[in-house]
């Protein structure tokens, strides 16, 4: 297995395999989100949140997913180390624009910047709804009492305009991220045949304008409405 990791293409595959794994936490992640914007009462979302935090299944996913974020972020940087070691003189700029996408170029960065917005996220929502769910209201929903997510998250929303932007920011570099990094996972895992390659590459385009679009509406929607 090290033998595997330490070649060129075990260390690709890891970062696919991670990242695809990402991709569909990414979909059920913005599917909560987005009935945010569906009831403006909060129980569908706060329903869905609840949901997320009791279920069995989920409570295992939780340390997987964490363990992927942390394998996906840190290999990234690794493995751009290992490309700059082996290749200290930097290619023809020019070169490198005809043969590829701005976002195949920047990933490293594009993931950096990703992960700054990831953290922020973080600390303003899912370690106070799991660390510290007492400093959160509770609401009670078909008889059954839960923490009041939805006030914790709109409340965010209308009281900050730079969040909001900064939160559209951050949909905005994920779905750049993504527009590179959703095919050539399939590519690395040599699903990339002359019938397939442009058939990942497009369902990935739209994948990443779906999730860009459907992040960055929902800061969006409270900007206009509230």
């Amino acid at each position: 297995m090290s033998k595997f990791l330490a070649a060129s293409i075990g260390r690709k595959f890891l970062m696919s395999i991670t990242g695809l794994f990402l991709v569909a936490f990414i979909a059920v992640h913005l599917t909560l989100n987005l009935l945010l914007i569906f009831d403006d009462s909060g129980e569908l979302f706060n329903l869905g949140a609840n949901f997320m935090a009791t279920n069995p299944a989920i409570k295992i996913m939780e340390p997987l997913l964490g363990l992927g974020f942390l394998i996906h972020i840190l290999w990234s940087f690794y493995l751009e180390f290992q490309n700059w070691k082996a290749r200290p003189v930097k290619y023809d700029k020019k070169n490198m624009s005809g043969a590829s996408s701005w976002a195949s170029r920047n990933m490293l960065v594009l993931g950096a910047l990703v992960m700054v917005f990831l953290i922020i996220h973080i600390i303003n929502f899912f370690w106070v709804i799991k660390f510290d769910p007492h400093t959160m209201s509770t609401i009670v929903i078909g008889g059954e009492e839960m923490e009041d997510t939805y006030t914790l998250v709109a409340d965010l929303f209308k009281g900050s305009v730079a969040y909001c932007f900064f939160y559209i920011l951050g949909g905005l570099l994920l779905g750049f991220h993504l527009s590179h990094g959703f095919w050539s996972a399939f590519q690395t895992l040599g699903l990339n045949n002359k019938y397939w390659m442009k058939r990942w590459q497009a369902i990935g385009y739209a994948y990443a304008i779906i999730v860009a679009i459907g992040f960055a509406a929902i800061p969006l929607y409270f900007l206009v409405k509230f």
